[in-house]
């Protein structure tokens, strides 16, 4: 089992930065060995794909929305993935989820989450 606490979340004027966290407490499988996305959803919207990063963090996506502005990182010695937003839009204000998928691969899932934080609410001002 694995339980996802977001945290980072704010309010920011556009062309700002925030960083997210997505720290990780686990019982029996260890966080190391989960694929890890992060997720936003505006209100009205529908949930939508950030990005994410296997396992080993050596494989990391992004969607198109965000490529050249997010950077995903993570520190499995921390139990911990990073989600850094610069160059913030107000397009981006959003609640913003980690999930965590138990997946040893290379590539990256976009569905199939089983795992998911509370969320974070990250407003952008322009």
């Amino acid at each position: 089992q694995v339980q996802l606490v977001e945290s980072g979340g704010g309010l920011v004027q556009a062309g700002g930065s925030l960083r997210l966290s997505c720290t990780a407490s686990a019982s029996g499988r260890a966080f190391s060995t989960y694929a890890v996305g992060w997720f936003r959803q505006a209100p009205g919207k529908e949930r939508e794909f950030v990005g994410g990063t296997t396992w080993s963090g050596l494989n990391i996506v992004y969607a198109d929305s965000v490529r050249g502005r997010f950077t995903i990182s993570r520190d499995n010695a921390k139990n911990t993935v990073y989600l850094q937003m610069n160059s913030l839009k107000p397009e981006d204000t959003a609640v913003y989820y980690c999930a965590a998928t138990a997946e040893i691969s290379t590539v990256v899932p976009t569905t199939g989450y089983n795992r998911w934080g509370q969320g974070t609410q990250v407003t952008v001002s322009s």
